[in-house]
């Protein structure tokens, strides 16, 4: 278990109740019109003969996605939803496991804005949930694949531990990346969700992710603060923890990505003043989560944890991009003068560990990709639409794509909405 000192938030058995904020949801917002055939063009000429990859998106969990297959004797326990005061959210048992999570794509294709959801399915784009009205969305978008991350809060390892009961919190997990895996299979590899992982425990978490690996999903999601619930990354020693470097040996190995994904690196509540409207907080909130990717990055880099693993890839997702060479400046300077890199033995320079092992995304950015594209590493950025979440690229994908990289070559443009992604994520293409 967790180690008795450590700053970050235990994690505990309603962390997936409060995944979503209830205000997020409640009545109200405003609906933007959206002229949907004159953006669902597909793909700008510019962008001919490329692949782009959308490499941050969400596959809202199906209703059934665990009671269509539960195994003999769990179906009775196995996450359902039920419709309450107009509002599905998800159970097991009489556990409270949260809403649908974000998703304010309409069905008749308009969009929600000032509230980070839509209340149920019944009123939420049939593309966030299911494969075929997906990849009709992706096609009128101008996408050819793209990498999917969970909505919902159901594999919120907190509150699976919580139930007291190991078996179905395994199998919760098992069937979530098993229908990862059958996506991608019934998408011709257009829809890769990344494989969550059971952190609780040392040999639950190898054995699945050795399972993940055999499976072929292209990547895993990281915990930026497994000591909440389990152990830190690296231990008391100062060196890599036993408790995780199966998992790194793995993803040295295959080439598996790890993914940290607009992550609470930072408690951003403990910045925001007291008083501020919902829709006041919300804005900054997740700005600071940005900020959270930094430190991610940054902790990764003075940890030595890079140096062991030359072969690790980490992406950044849902991170913004302009903060790139602002951070990587202020890490050489201070490194410098705190001596880090020699009290450490530290191989490499934060601005190398950037380019060996770090990729970024953008979306709504315009300055970054424009004109830092040279600082940031051609190599290194990645196009996101944030699909079917608040602030989402949605709709006029290809209208920015056109705007912001339609000054550069082709090859630059393939690099950056194509080829990266497939280099990170070992695409097949």
């Amino acid at each position: 278990m967790a180690d008795k000192a450590t700053t970050a938030i235990k994690a505990d058995a309603d962390d997936a109740r409060r995944y979503w904020l209830e205000e997020g949801w409640a009545d109200g917002g405003f609906i933007k019109k959206v002229d949907y055939a004159a953006n669902a063009t597909g793909v700008d000429p510019l962008f001919n003969g490329i692949k782009i990859v959308d490499c941050d998106t969400h596959f809202t969990e199906p209703p059934d996605l665990w009671t269509a297959n539960a195994p003999s004797g769990l179906k009775s326990k196995m996450p359902h939803v039920k419709r309450i005061n107009g509002a599905d959210r998800w159970f097991i048992g009489d556990k409270d496991f949260g809403s649908l999570g974000g998703n304010v794509i309409a069905a008749d294709h308009n969009k929600l804005l000032g509230r980070l959801a839509f209340r149920n399915y019944d009123q939420i784009n049939a593309g966030s949930y299911l494969i075929q009205p997906r990849l009709k969305e992706m096609d009128a978008m101008g996408v050819w694949a793209q990498i999917c991350f969970q909505n919902g809060g159901v594999t919120q390892a907190g509150s699976l531990v919580g139930l007291n009961d190991e078996e179905l919190a395994i199998t919760v997990i098992q069937m979530f990346n098993d229908a990862c895996a059958d996506r991608m299979k019934d998408s011709g590899g257009r829809i890769n969700c990344m494989a969550s992982l059971p952190y609780w425990d040392k040999s639950v978490l190898n054995k699945e992710m050795r399972r993940i690996v055999d499976l072929g999903i292209k990547g895993i999601v990281m915990p930026d603060r497994p000591e909440r619930l389990s152990s830190g990354f690296l231990g008391p020693d100062g060196k890599v923890s036993p408790f995780w470097e199966e998992v790194f040996d793995i993803c040295n190995a295959t080439g598996t990505p790890l993914n940290f994904h607009l992550n609470g690196a930072l408690d951003a509540n403990s910045a925001i003043w007291d008083n501020l409207g919902f829709d006041q907080r919300l804005p900054i909130h997740a700005m600071l989560h940005h900020m959270g990717t930094c430190a991610t990055m940054s902790n990764f880099m003075v940890s030595g944890i890079l140096d062991k693993y030359p072969n690790l890839k980490i992406g950044l997702i849902e991170s913004g991009s302009g903060w790139v060479p602002f951070v990587l400046e202020a890490m050489e300077h201070q490194l410098d003068e705190f001596r880090t890199a020699e009290n450490r033995g530290l191989k490499l320079r934060p601005k190398e560990y950037f380019k060996r092992h770090f990729w970024v995304t953008f979306w709504f950015e315009t300055y970054a990709p424009k004109h830092m594209l040279e600082e940031i590493g051609v190599d290194r950025l990645l196009f996101e639409t944030d699909f079917p979440h608040p602030t989402s690229l949605y709709p006029g994908v290809q209208a920015k794509l056109v705007d912001t990289l339609g000054g550069y070559d082709y090859e630059t443009r393939k690099r950056v909405l194509e080829r990266n992604a497939v280099e990170l994520y070992n695409l097949p293409f």
